[in-house]
Parts: structure tokens; sequence; C-alpha cells
């Protein structure tokens, strides 16, 4: 008959062969690890980016994962009317690999649209006269509204010692919800825009670039510069379809406080919706029945 004595000097060598087994195991496993480091990190460098395929580069509208369909060739000019995920396909109840994949990269795109900015060098080449908005960086635009919505106090100044005062129209950029809609969009959507103005023989004051801008924004400008008409060119929240996304809202006699039913909007601004060329050319149109109609908003008749 084992004493309790013996019984508990059995259970501690036990514990202790235990321990001592262990602490071999987690020490021989870090060697391996180390000794494996180099190497992993020697085929990872080998991984050449050409190898793989950019799922993204083949059109939403041209996407079809549907097997065995009766007719695809009517399914496709269907899913060319329209930027939605139509004939992706299933695995049983579930998205195909590729679905999914595409999916989350569309969502990537549109996450940077947000949080990205306008390059500095774009704003010089396209000879905008930049301010900021009351908001420091991209965090604070997300969750302070308020802030967005007026110009800085260095950028009041800016614009009352730079910019033509009492011109006819105003054109203002703001990069919004996407900055990736003003670089795709903006160096064919502005020359348009401003030779039609220009043809119609209205005056068109100095282009302002305001970063962090809300819609509202154009309505602090508007105050300052002392201008009839003005139209805002802004990033839109993007979506899975498109992360370039322009609109316009304009305004005849804007003011700070003034009611949102004042503002006329063009949206879908890009290249599977409207061209930004067209889009000027329509937006110079629409000022011009502005002056004739002496109103924008719900009152105004395209």
């Amino acid at each position: 008959m084992i004493s309790e004595n013996d019984l508990k000097d059995l259970i501690g060598k036990v514990l202790q062969e235990i321990e001592l087994s262990d602490a071999v195991a987690l020490a021989r496993t870090g060697q391996a690890a180390r000794s494996e480091a180099p190497q992993a990190e020697a085929a990872v460098a080998q991984v050449d980016d050409s190898e793989l395929k950019d799922i993204t580069a083949v059109e939403m509208s041209d996407f079809f994962a549907v097997e065995n369909a009766e007719n695809q060739a009517e399914y496709m000019k269907l899913k060319a009317k329209t930027p939605a995920r139509l004939g992706i396909g299933k695995a049983g109840p579930r998205y195909k690999t590729e679905t999914m994949l595409r999916f989350r990269a569309d969502h990537a795109v549109a996450i940077d649209s947000v949080f990205n900015e306008v390059a500095e060098e774009f704003i010089t080449e396209t000879g905008l006269i930049a301010v900021s908005s009351k908001c420091d960086d991209k965090d604070m635009y997300v969750t302070r509204p308020d802030l967005g919505r007026m110009i800085s106090d260095e950028g009041v100044a800016k614009i009352q010692s730079e910019c033509r005062k009492g011109a006819d129209v105003q054109i203002v950029i703001a990069d919004g919800l996407s900055s990736s809609a003003i670089t795709a969009n903006l160096k064919n959507i502005l020359p348009a825009l401003q030779q039609g103005l220009e043809g119609y023989g209205l005056s068109v004051g100095d282009t302002v670039f305001i970063k962090f801008g809300r819609v509202s924004a154009m309505d602090h400008l508007t105050d300052l510069v002392n201008s009839k008409v003005t139209v805002m060119l802004v990033g839109e929240r993007p979506g899975l379809a498109t992360g370039e996304s322009m609109g316009a809202y304009i305004t005849y006699e804007g003011k700070v406080g003034m009611a949102e039913a004042g503002r006329t909007v063009i949206s879908n601004i890009h290249r599977r919706g409207t061209p930004a060329a067209e889009a000027g050319a329509h937006i110079a149109n629409i000022v011009k029945k502005m002056f004739e109609q002496q109103c924008s908003g719900v009152g105004f008749r395209f």
C-alpha cells in the first residue's frame, strides 16, 4: 500500500518531468522557427506580383459565373444595363471564391476612396486655390460634419486675398467622401464646364479646392466671394459599383443656412455613368437656365 507522502513525491516528479519536456519542446520549436524564417522570407521575396491574377481587371458587367446558363447572351445584355452583381454564380448556398474575392476587392477600393487624399501635385497641376475646412483630418471629417461645412480661418484669409469677387459663377471642388472621384474626373469636367460657361457669356471666378469639405461649405464660399451661382464638384459616397463617382451641387444666390431643397444636384458622374466632359457641358447649360429662371433647387425646371 503506497503512503500519502510517497504519492505526493511521485506526482511531484511527474509534474517536473512534464514541465521539463514542454520546455525542451518549446526550445526546439523556437530553433526550428528561427532556422525556417530566412527560408520563408526568401520564398515570399521570390513571389512575382505579375503572376497574380487581377480580379478587378474584368468589369462586373463582363463578369459571368453562372454554370450551364440556358441563355448567357441574353443575360449579358441585362448585365450591361446595370452595375448590380448579377450572374455571379454560387457554390452550394455560398458565393464562389472569385466572387467573394471580387466583393472584398471592391470594398477595399471604396474604403481607399474615402480615406485617401487628393495629392498636392494634382491640385497644383489643375491650378486650384487650395484651402481646408475646419477639419484637421479625415477622421474628424467623418465624425464632425459641422466642421466640414465651414472653411478654416486660414482658408478664409486666403480666399479673401487671392480670389476674384462678384463673378457670375464660382466653381468649387471638394474631396468629400471620394478623393478618387476628383482625380479621375476633374481634368475632363472642369475645362468643359469653364468653356461652356464662358460660351454663354458668364464670368467665372477662380476655382477653389476645399480639403475635407462637405457640400454646405459651398455656401460659406458663396458669402466670401459674392457669386451669383456656385457650382460644387464633390466626391460622392463610394459603393461597390464604383469608387470614382462625382456629384455636382448648384445654387442660385446660395447662403449659409439655406435649405437643402435650394440645391440642384447632378450625380453619378463617372466613366460608367455620365462621362465627365459631357457632365461639364450639361452643368453649364443648367447654370445658364438658372440665370434665366433666377432660382435653383425644387423650383428650377430643367
